[in-house]
């Protein structure tokens, strides 16, 4: 994928080129403007007509990701297309290939037509504790780049067999897909008296990439000077 991140370093948008017949997947309501280039928006399911939406919907009722996906088609030589996602925050690419990714619910922005992802599904407790999806997680296939967002910036931590990570739920973004995790309450199952959330652990050898600030933190602050209902 050819692209450039363009604006400011903490909040950029991609911009991604686009030669006749090139194709790219995005995330629905990402495009911010383009040029030469077509949209087209498909079911997010492998299968074809009414099966497909029927599979499509389900998905997104159990995941929480968009029944939808958008296509960007290049009409000419050199098209392009702004995309940007919908938290504040940096982009980044990652390789898809030799080493296949987990997303976090939010983190996709925009794929190569050459990279596929599959819900894969997730036991019952990491389902119910979990902001990961639901039922389902997105796992990457195939071979080409993938670009993950983030809210604020974004840093990437080493698993190792002797040592496992335990991170914040809500700080995580995308992990590689060999390593196992668990999700449990922080501070133990009788509550939550640290004051701390959900907490992913992750056992294995391989990466995980956080962000270094969280929506639902921010949602918390913001909260005693939003107008209620009542007002």
């Amino acid at each position: 994928m050819k692209f450039t991140l363009i604006g400011d370093t903490d909040n950029p948008l991609a911009e991604v080129e686009l030669g006749r017949g090139e194709t790219i997947k995005l995330e629905r309501g990402s495009m911010v403007y383009m040029q030469d280039v077509e949209l087209e928006g498909k079911t997010n399911s492998n299968s074809k007509g009414l099966g497909g939406l029927l599979k499509a919907a389900a998905k997104s009722i159990v995941s929480g990701e968009s029944m939808f996906i958008t296509y960007a088609h290049g009409t000419a030589e050199h098209g392009r297309i702004g995309i940007a996602p919908a938290v504040s925050g940096v982009i980044r690419k990652l390789e898809v290939g030799t080493r296949q990714y987990r997303l976090n619910t939010g983190a996709f922005l925009a794929c190569d037509d050459t990279v596929t992802y599959n819900l894969v599904s997730q036991s019952a407790g990491k389902a119910l504790l979990g902001g990961t999806g639901g039922f389902f997680i997105m796992e990457t296939a195939g071979t080409g780049d993938l670009l993950v967002n983030a809210f604020a910036d974004m840093i990437e931590l080493q698993v190792t067999e002797d040592k496992p990570l335990v991170i914040d739920n809500e700080h995580v973004v995308a992990w590689d897909a060999n390593l196992d995790y668990n999700i449990r309450i922080a501070s133990g199952a009788i509550g939550f008296k640290s004051g701390e959330g959900l907490v992913n652990e992750f056992h294995g050898y391989g990466k995980v990439l956080i962000q270094t600030r969280n929506a639902r933190n921010l949602a918390g602050v913001l909260a005693p000077y939003l107008p209620s209902s009542s007002n």
